[in-house]
């Protein structure tokens, strides 16, 4: 069962609403889901897969 989850806006996700990514983060998982179609399903990856992708993605 996947707890409750607090989302939050990406600080990376545009600013005219049209690519926004959502997060929420637990002790195990950060979970990712789009913000305009929040009721389509959303996946998580493990904290420490997140931070390497957030640590290239910030490189590029």
């Amino acid at each position: 069962m996947t707890p409750e989850l607090a989302w939050f806006k990406s600080s990376y996700s545009g600013s005219q609403g049209d690519d926004c990514v959502e997060v929420a983060i637990t002790e195990q998982a950060v979970y990712v889901r789009d913000s305009k179609e929040v009721s389509r399903p959303h996946f998580a990856v493990g904290r420490e897969e997140w931070s390497r992708f957030v640590g290239f993605a910030t490189e590029v």
